[in-house]
């Protein structure tokens, strides 16, 4: 894994973004950004599935009334997404924001994208550039053909030059297409030419199922490049699972911990004890905790001790019975009825412990 790529450091509130600084996840509200109430109770959702930055569309003057509400109540730092209308973009700022998602290209004449940049600088808050294959330039899409990647870098540079121009730097840029090679490839390039934090994705990537899969794929590919200071995995479904999927990513890699790393074996005609039931509800049961422990759900004496004994907690299968493991030793020998419980028991104690020695 590629891990020497350095981008310049900015602050986005209170979370760190580039630098050493770790990569960090977030997700976009899919409430109607002008109903303050409903809007923080998807927040205070998504801060609890570990989101540490968050974004809401401010399509109107309504909504970004509503931001300053949505500030006051909001624990995590809050991105206002602006397209067009260079006012909105200043009542985000003036109304508490941490930062603001824009394309400079397309809010209109150059004095309206100098007074948000201004505004912008005045509060040392950050401009994230977001290029989408879907709404490139209407002139690189004619001289590229479509919205190839050398075309989305192209528009990106442009963005960012508008910005530098005007004596501002603290931008991060996003490449987000829904085809994962075009995604990566843009990312790539882009990477090679400036070193500002970039904000990974691949949007639209499609319902929980598909896209958690494409995500990863494409995400997986940057991350382990070293390319990637941020990320959000865009779902067609609760955001909630955008940042499960994105925290999943990030423990695969080993980049962040939070939260159980479980293991589970595929079971094959080997396999004695209704498996795919405990694990499913194990990991359902347990998938609100923030220690990082590792969990073993293992069907049967071929690799399930070994991986059981290697996991902070586990248990191997046997016939309609399971040995209960805690650090390499066998805790207990239980059945099949009574595995779930007892390993849920183990690991809400671990952690308990876990949380006490921070």
């Amino acid at each position: 894994m590629n891990t020497e790529r350095k981008t310049r450091a900015l602050q986005v509130g209170s979370v760190a973004v580039g630098g050493d600084a770790p990569v960090s996840v977030q997700s976009m509200c899919n409430t109607d950004t002008r109903d303050i109430a409903a809007t923080l109770t998807q927040i205070r959702a998504l801060e609890a599935a570990g989101c540490e930055i968050v974004r809401c569309a401010v399509p109107d003057m309504d909504a970004a009334n509503a931001l300053h509400g949505i500030v006051d109540g909001c624990t995590i730092p809050l991105i206002a997404d602006i397209h067009f209308d260079y006012r909105l973009a200043l009542q985000a700022v003036d109304s508490g924001v941490a930062g603001l998602r824009i394309n400079p290209g397309n809010i209109g004449e150059s004095w309206k994208v100098a007074e948000v940049v201004r505004a912008c600088s005045e509060r040392r808050l950050p401009i994230r550039i977001g290029v989408n294959g879907g709404s490139l330039e209407k002139e690189l899409l004619e001289r590229h053909g479509h919205a190839t990647a050398q075309a989305m870098v192209e528009s990106a540079l442009g963005h960012i030059r508008i910005v530098e121009e005007l004596g501002y730097d603290q931008m991060k840029v996003s490449l987000k297409a829904s085809d994962v090679r075009r995604t990566v490839e843009a990312y790539r390039l882009l990477a090679d030419q400036v070193d500002y934090p970039l904000h990974i994705g691949i949007t639209e990537a499609g319902t929980t199922w598909a896209g958690t899969i494409k995500s990863a794929v494409g995400l997986g590919a940057l991350l382990y490049d070293g390319i990637g200071d941020t990320l959000r995995v865009s779902l067609t479904g609760d955001p909630v699972e955008e940042v499960r999927v994105g925290w999943e990513i990030l423990k695969s890699l080993q980049l962040r911990q939070r939260g159980p790393v479980f293991v589970s074996c595929p079971t094959c005609g080997r396999c004695q004890i209704d498996l795919i039931r405990v694990a499913e509800e194990v990991e359902a049961r347990l998938q609100q905790l923030t220690a990082p422990l590792t969990i073993a759900v293992m069907g049967c004496v071929v690799n399930g001790p070994g991986e059981a004994r290697e996991a902070d907690l586990g248990i191997a299968g046997g016939k309609e019975m399971g040995l209960l493991f805690r650090k390499g030793e066998i805790v207990r020998r239980l059945p099949q009825a009574e595995l779930a419980d007892a390993l849920v028991e183990e690991a809400l104690a671990l952690a308990e412990r876990f949380e006490g020695q921070d």
